[in-house]
């Protein structure tokens, strides 16, 4: 059996779609207060958040996605869940 962490996932995401390392990305993480994370690249972190998990956001949550800990209760609503889920 294998272990998903979805908060490790997700933190992969932000760190590979922005360009930063892993330990960088933290609950206070922000949108243009991380200098790697324009307009540009918050539009790639959008679309690789929703490859990866499965889901499209409304222009709404994309703009409201300002902060690794909003993005995280974004995911939420779109029934991710954030326990460790066991997959066989």
């Amino acid at each position: 059996m294998k272990v998903i962490n979805n908060t490790d996932k997700l933190k992969r995401v932000f760190a590979e779609s922005l360009g930063i390392s892993a330990n960088k990305v933290k609950n206070s993480l922000a949108y243009q207060k991380e200098p790697k994370w324009d307009s540009i690249s918050h539009m790639v972190l959008v679309s690789n958040i929703e490859n990866e998990f499965e889901i499209s956001f409304d222009t709404d949550e994309v703009i409201a996605m300002s902060t690794f800990a909003i993005a995280v209760k974004i995911l939420k609503k779109h029934k991710i869940n954030f326990n460790n889920v066991t997959k066989k």
